[in-house]
């Protein structure tokens, strides 16, 4: 899952090296923290949300198999 959320933000950015995701197990839910500068925090929350939103659902989506919850965090 940090993988997925890597290349996504990496890809949005044009700066991988700018991108840190971390990841943390809290019982049934998987939280992921994505970092990144300040320069390119709008390319990754989009117009409204809509490219944040986006990349939660895709989470969602990579998750149901494992029976855990995926939480998104953009900081």
């Amino acid at each position: 899952m940090r993988e997925l959320v890597e290349y996504i933000a990496g890809t949005l950015t044009g700066a991988p090296e700018s991108v840190t995701v971390t990841e943390e197990q809290r019982g049934h839910r998987v939280v992921l923290r994505l970092q990144v500068d300040d320069a390119h925090k709008g390319k990754i929350i989009g117009r409204g949300g809509r490219v944040a939103e986006s990349m939660r659902a895709l989470l969602r989506v990579a998750v149901v198999k494992s029976h855990t919850r995926a939480v998104l965090q953009i900081d």
